[in-house]
């Protein structure tokens, strides 16, 4: 008995150091595949930090090319920060015989469209030997439009979604919901409009007077814009600037766009130099590669945690 005692504990012990040593491997190899990877994020990082930062190449007679992409937001890829960086570069560079600024956008932000549109007039204006043309491709609506307007002249497709020349506000009311919730909303103001438009209480009639006139303001500077864009090319149309959409086909008859046109046939045709080269600033390489690699790194971390779970049971 005294024998079987001493086996089973000889046993157990050699089991329980076989785990351990299991486990410690286990580690080992996990914490080598998270400086392993980690490395690589370091190399690729620094490789690709190197490539973005190189400049735009654009030796002699090129077509300069800026995307605008998306809503129109201050933190976006529509912003006027960047767009207005990648037009002033593109001027900028000696070899731009023109410049096509190619608008895909729904729309957004009323402050980011009026900065890239007065850039774009000072930019024409301070340089009058290189055009600057809008090329539309799905969609310029809205301060899409408001930008394209500053464009000596604008391209699109028959298909393409033109207008929405207006200005909205929108939200919800939860007043009815609050009373048969039986909810009770406790707001305390310094200054009677302190809560405009607040959602949970009835509409006010003097505030929403107020809101209209905001965007009647607002709509007479998109409009003013437009005209001085635009000039004698609008048609007189009464639903022109009622927020209505258009297809391309039917803002050229309009006045809204000048004709069909793509971003490679406005380099070739119109300003007669094929070499299209993209001024368009690009995300920082080195923090695209390093958040995609982050995101591998969380991962393989996670995998590494369960694995360690798994192995402390």
């Amino acid at each position: 008995m005294a024998d079987e005692n001493w086996e089973r504990g000889v046993i157990e012990q050699l089991m329980r150091e076989s785990l351990a040593e299991r486990r410690r491997a286990r580690r080992w190899g996990i914490a080598f595949k998270l400086i392993g990877l980690a490395l690589i994020v370091v190399a690729l990082t620094i490789a690709f930090a190197a490539v973005a930062t190189r400049e735009h190449v654009c030796l002699d007679k090129c077509t300069a090319l800026v995307e605008l992409r998306g809503q129109l937001d201050s933190g976006g890829r529509a912003s006027a920060e960047r767009v207005v960086a990648g037009l002033q570069a593109a001027f900028k560079n000696s070899g731009t015989k023109g410049v096509v600024l190619r608008i895909n956008s729904p729309g957004g932000s009323p402050v980011q469209a009026g900065q890239i549109y007065d850039e774009v007039r000072r930019l024409r204006a301070a340089h009058p030997d290189k055009p600057l043309y809008a090329v539309v491709e799905e969609i310029a609506a809205s301060g899409g439009y408001y930008v394209a307007a500053a464009a000596d002249r604008i391209y699109v497709d028959k298909a393409s979604m033109i207008g929405s020349i207006g200005v909205i506000m929108e939200g919800f009311g939860f007043a009815g919901a609050i009373e048969k919730l039986g909810v009770e909303r406790r707001v305390v103001t310094a200054g009677s409009n302190k809560d405009f438009l607040d959602p949970f209480e009835p509409l006010d009639p003097g505030q929403r007077a107020y809101a209209q006139s905001l965007l009647d303001d607002v709509h007479k500077q998109f409009i003013a814009a437009v005209t001085a864009g635009r000039g004698d090319r609008l048609k007189d149309a009464p639903e022109l600037f009622s927020g209505l959409v258009w297809t391309g086909s039917r803002a050229i008859e309009l006045g809204l766009a000048d004709a069909l046109g793509t971003v490679d046939g406005v380099a070739r045709e119109v300003i007669e130099a094929e070499e299209i080269v993209d001024f368009t600033p690009e995300d920082n390489l080195a923090d695209r590669v390093a958040r995609k690699f982050g995101a591998a790194l969380a991962g393989e971390l996670a995998i590494a945690l369960r694995q360690s779970s798994w192995g402390l049971r």
